[in-house]
């Protein structure tokens, strides 16, 4: 739908004639602008009686924008600091948002220390928002070119050549730094007229369709146009093939629905001419069709089927039922392999049976594909797949199915908590410890967990945690009787867990015996398992082909112009990429700094892996699961029904890899570099390396033969990887427990991050000493920490300094903490000696 609504139509809509009215109304919206604000607007009296909370409308806001918000109040009292201006239009007839959705935005605003139009704005898919832009067009009437100066006349030649133009396109084509000021003479002059192109994104798929003529559906007169067309075979035989596929003969009423105009249209060996000679004919007649997005399901998938529970899963999800009389989350730590989906689908079909509905969080695309295809079997039509590989129109559909019920099972990754549920009955939040869970770059910063455990108390849901290696967080709420625990200890169908093997990466070198970076033990297992046609992955986490160049004769390095970071070489596109900014620079072929050709790279990336593989091992299959290759929107379903199928030998791969995969032939594990992730510099690195390391090995002998993990590291000795061969969890919990206590991390302390930005460092560290300074006033050194600069100080020629606050969870009122934060974060915004700085706020981050 494509609207054009100018300024002046806008303008005449706030002047109407309302005296007639017997109420006026008018609606608080959420618009989705960083502003922490409702804004008021009237009601036009056409949609008095249509307007409800939660509707989607457009209207104007500011000089020239159009924005799409949301009902949150219907009410007749006018703002008494502005005058209210008019709905511009009701694009909803039923609220696409319900009423948790609108409590639980607030909710997020409030605790992530937002705006609400920051939360609506990543809530709702960008299919359900209307865009707008200011255009420019040549005034057809106007006939006074000699008014015009002749940078004025050269505008007006370019603007004529186009329907229509922005303000970007036109400075970009004249090259103009001042282009604004011309435009707004020309429209003085009335040479040029300006609009607003007002597009709603979301499109109905439209398929095109052709059915005989309906005098054909009478069996007598289908033989005689078969007969009419003897001396015209090609005609004759697009016939004859609509036949064949619809059965009109026996059905006649089949004829209705028709085919789609591609099956004949497309056919190699049919004429697309003699199609179009029938249409004009009136043999057959053209018509579209809505139709959804998503194929329905394969008959073979049924909702029959019975998901058949050990009596150790059983026995599982007993104790999980028993949990929620009490108890509204439940924590199942479960062991790689024990068969914790097909206890998700149990307690999922029996909430369903209830006529309720069920939200299946994952933390990767990867695994939502290979999950999908198992769920099918058992939900069909009922289950929705929701993430960011799909496109904005099969997002919105997903959504409009949910507000329908036509979908009331749903899996899909960390956005799909905005989803319209009002009447959830369970929400499951498989590898519950995933970071994949937190959102980083817009806000709200928030963390899907969280959240979920927020719906479901909004509407009386259940919440099941799943994992293997749980947040330590979460380990400690179920611990003190927060959370219900349930575990399962043993792998499914006799499987066991895999064996662990440690390589001394320094003994090996100092032996001579490793080969690049790959150790004597590595190679050989790997050929051994080729041999043995089973599959082996590994594990860098990683991505490109090495982190750094770096010239032999004067040590330069690589950096991005925008950040304080080393540019990663990525050999098969040829170039150095900043993966923080995006910048890209070709591969110099000399040393930009003294001219030496001994420019080598420095370190291991998996593009380079995946090389060298194919180099050691040529006769080998070798394909590597990245961002860099996975970015393509059925790139990872590829790749994983390729693993399965057994066309892939070996896969390397990042962190993507570790997360709930099940390959059947997988049996061997190479973690190419261990001591990398348990010396990050983060308070969390010794838990996250212990839950990756343990989640990477769990892809290993997950049937009937044992898997085999092999470890490369300097130092075998390290306790973390003591823990991990040992499998000992609640070791590794009861270590960092003690110290997250001893220097006040959580659970025993709520973190926010406060992050000071500024072109400039000196006014970037001023207003953070400014910021730090008042926060220690109030809360005391012993909460607020910094400010320092991160490990990566600029990004995007922005110079960051970073504000560590730790707030108690018994001895102070947070709610209250964080208001005081966020007025002061406020103060510094506008601090005019402090122009330019922005603050970037993020509650409990890490």
């Amino acid at each position: 739908m494509q609207h054009q609504l100018s300024i002046k139509t806008l303008l005449f809509a706030e002047k109407g004639d309302f005296a007639s009215e017997e109420i006026t109304l008018f609606a608080d919206l959420i618009l989705p602008v960083p502003v922490n604000q409702l804004f008021t607007y009237r009601v036009p009296r056409s949609i008095n009686a249509l307007i409800k909370n939660g509707a989607r409308v457009v209207v104007p806001f500011g000089k020239n924008r159009i924005l799409t918000g949301v009902v949150a109040k219907i009410h007749q009292t006018p703002p008494s600091k502005y005058r209210a201006k008019y709905i511009a239009e009701l694009l909803d007839d039923e609220p696409l948002v319900t009423p948790y959705q609108l409590e639980l935005f607030q909710w997020m605003a409030d605790y992530y220390l937002c705006s609400i139009g920051e939360v609506l704005n990543i809530a709702l898919p960008a299919g359900l928002k209307i865009t707008s832009q200011s255009k420019i067009q040549f005034n057809p009437d106007f006939d006074y070119f000699d008014l015009l100066t002749p940078e004025e006349a050269t505008i007006l030649e370019e603007i004529k050549q186009y329907q229509s133009l922005t303000y970007e396109e036109l400075g970009k084509r004249v090259g103009d730094q001042n282009v604004n000021a011309t435009i707004k003479s020309l429209i003085g002059k009335r040479a040029i007229l300006l609009f607003e192109e007002v597009r709603e994104k979301y499109q109905p798929k439209i398929v095109k369709k052709l059915r005989l003529k309906s005098s054909y559906e009478v069996r007598e007169n289908l033989f005689e146009l078969i007969g009419s067309l003897d001396k015209l075979p090609k005609q004759q035989e697009v016939v004859m093939r609509y036949v064949s596929q619809v059965p009109i003969q026996n059905e006649p009423y089949a004829n209705r629905n028709g085919i789609e105009k591609s099956a004949l249209a497309r056919a190699e060996d049919l004429s697309e001419s003699s199609l179009s000679t029938l249409i004009k004919k009136g043999v057959f007649e053209e018509f579209e069709v809505t139709v959804a997005r998503f194929a329905e399901t394969d008959a073979r998938f049924t909702t029959s089927a019975v998901i058949q529970l050990t009596d150790v899963q059983q026995k599982a999800a007993d104790e999980i039922i028993a949990h929620f009389q009490t108890k509204d989350a439940v924590l199942l730590h479960g062991i790689t392999g024990s068969g914790k989906t097909e206890v998700y689908i149990h307690l999922a079909q029996q909430v369903l049976a209830n006529a309720s509905q069920v939200l299946l969080l994952l933390p990767e695309i990867a695994l939502t594909t290979q999950m999908v295809v198992r769920l099918k079997k058992v939900f069909g039509d009922q289950l929705g797949i929701y993430h960011s590989k799909f496109s904005d129109n099969e997002r919105v559909e997903i959504w409009k199915g949910v507000v329908s019920g036509k979908y009331q099972l749903v899996v899909g990754v960390r956005s799909a908590i905005f989803l319209p549920f009002d009447n959830l009955g369970l929400i499951i939040v498989d590898e519950e410890h995933e970071s994949s869970y937190k959102q980083y770059d817009p806000a709200p910063r928030y963390h899907a967990r969280d959240v979920s455990m927020v719906i479901a108390q909004k509407q009386h849901a259940k919440v099941l945690l799943g994992s293997a290696t749980p947040a330590l967080e979460t380990y400690y709420q179920a611990l003190h009787g927060r959370y219900g625990l349930v575990k399962l200890t043993q792998r499914y169908a006799n499987a066991t867990l895999p064996q662990f093997v440690l390589i001394d990466t320094k003994l090996e070198k100092k032996q001579r015996k490793m080969k690049s970076e790959f150790s004597s033990v590595l190679m050989e297992e790997l050929q051994e398992n080729l041999n043995n046609n089973q599959q082996s992955i590994i594990f860098q986490n990683r991505r490109g082909y090495s982190p750094y160049l770096q010239c032999e004769e004067c040590a330069w390095i690589g950096e991005c112009q925008n950040c304080a970071v080393s540019l990663t070489y990525h050999q098969r596109d040829a170039e150095l990429r900043c993966h923080y900014c995006g910048h890209k620079e070709s591969v110099p072929k000399t040393c930009p700094s003294c001219g030496s050709v001994k420019v080598r790279t420095v370190g291991y990336g998996t593009e380079k892996l995946e090389d060298q593989l194919k180099i050691f091992f040529p006769a080998a299959r070798v394909s590597r699961m990245d961002l860099d290759t996975t970015r393509a929107k059925n790139a990872y379903q590829q790749l994983i029904e390729d693993v399965e199928k057994g066309n892939v030998d070996i896969l390397v791969g990042t962190q993507m890899i570790s997360k709930g995969l099940d390959f059947e032939k997988v049996n061997l594990v190479g973690i190419f570099d261990a001591d990398r992730m348990i010396h990050f510099p983060d308070f969390r690195s010794a838990e996250r390396a212990f839950q990756l390391i343990t989640q990477v090995s769990g892809r290993a002998g997950r049937r009937e033969r044992q898997g085999r993990v092999l470890i490369q590291t300097g130092n075998p000795s390290q306790p973390i990887l003591q823990r991990v061969i040992n499998n000992d969890y609640v070791g590794m919990y009861e270590e960092e427990i003690k110290e997250r206590e001893t220097f006040s991390y959580p659970p025993f302390t709520r973190l926010i991050k406060l992050i000071v930005k500024h072109p400039e460092v000196e006014t970037s560290l001023k207003a953070a000493q400014q910021l730090a300074a008042v926060l220690v006033e109030k809360m005391g050194s012993g909460r607020v920490l910094g400010p320092e600069p991160p490990l990566v100080e600029r990004v995007r020629n922005q110079y960051l300094f970073e504000i560590l606050i730790k707030l108690e969870r018994e001895k102070i009122n947070i709610k209250a903490a964080k208001q005081f934060i966020l007025d002061k974060v406020t103060d510094i915004l506008t601090d005019k000696t402090l122009k330019g700085a922005n603050v970037v706020i993020d509650v409990d981050c890490g």
